[in-house]
């Protein structure tokens, strides 16, 4: 009886397996499909290399990817400048420094405001962040891209203090046993020992919080101030990727070039999420190695 059961659930999760993949497939075919579709109306250099996002110009409609693409990585590298430092820090605080109940009161409010709906945090950026930046430094509105990069580095924390916090505790005990032995101190040893021996396992952690951020939608729509333009300052109004294709997605024509062109935007950032969480994975298989 108990092979049956065995059989059943390795058949089971096998299933679950291969629908996974292929709807992975299947979203990744039907991206492909349609966005390739653009380079039939518009050179793939001009796509990959142009500066200028302009679908609706009364002549030669422009579809440069750069503008949204320096918007989406702009926002997010800010982003994790902001996030790594407190992230890390926070994490070793509540696996070296906090025990018992209020560790696990902590840790799941800090899994709690992973769910937090976006929508109400680019709420919050609107109304309280953006006229603070506005009066702290001077300029005439508090949304661009220091603001959507204080939004998505907000947003980002709980995914990097909650894995990082896993990959800390993975440690054995044994290390931390060895380095209070040789007289260092626990702030010490989590700095110099713990985070050291963990370190796949943040870089994990930093590289799922960058992917949380790249596919943030709604609070960067509503604090970023969505100009196609390449921004040259922190206060200057910038898009990202998923912004564009928010926003155009649903007034656009069918079967046109504009239409097509953000099937190829959306190509673009499943593209990047792929390989952010295919390398976050690699990273976490070669420290599950390393402390074996």
């Amino acid at each position: 009886m108990r092979k049956i059961k065995d059989r059943f659930g390795v058949i089971l999760f096998l299933f679950l397996s291969l629908i996974s993949g292929s709807v992975l497939i299947g979203i990744l075919l039907f991206l492909g499909i349609y966005g390739l579709r653009t380079f039939a109306e518009v050179r793939f250099t001009d796509f990959l290399f142009g500066t200028v996002w302009n679908p609706d110009a009364y002549g030669q409609p422009q579809y440069g990817l750069l503008p949204n693409l320096w918007g989406t990585f702009l926002t997010s590298f800010l982003a994790m400048l902001i996030a790594l430092p407190s992230g890390i820090f926070g994490a070793l605080f509540l696996s070296e420094r906090i025990a018992g109940r209020w560790r696990l009161g902590i840790k799941t409010l800090v899994e709690l405001f992973a769910g937090f709906p976006s929508v109400v945090i680019g709420f919050l950026g609107l109304t309280i962040v953006a006229p603070l930046i506005s009066k702290l430094f001077n300029v005439p509105s508090g949304i661009g891209v220091l603001n959507a990069s204080l939004i998505l580095a907000l947003m980002a924390l709980p995914t990097i203090i909650s894995i990082s916090d896993d990959a800390l505790r993975a440690v054995p005990n044994s290390f931390r046993e060895a380095s209070y032995a040789l007289g260092a101190s626990k702030w010490q040893t989590s700095v110099k020992v713990v985070l050291p021996a963990a370190k796949f396992g943040v870089m994990a952690a930093s590289l799922l919080g960058f992917g949380r951020a790249v596919g943030e939608t709604m609070a960067v729509l509503m604090v970023a101030g969505n100009a196609p333009i390449i921004a040259k300052s922190l206060f200057d109004p910038t898009r990202t990727i998923t912004t564009t294709i928010a926003i155009e997605l649903g007034e656009v024509a069918s079967n046109t070039t504009h239409f097509y062109t953000l099937f190829t935007l959306g190509l673009v950032l499943f593209l990047i999420s792929l390989f952010v969480n295919l390398l976050s994975m690699f990273i976490q298989k070669k420290e599950r190695e390393i402390l074996l």
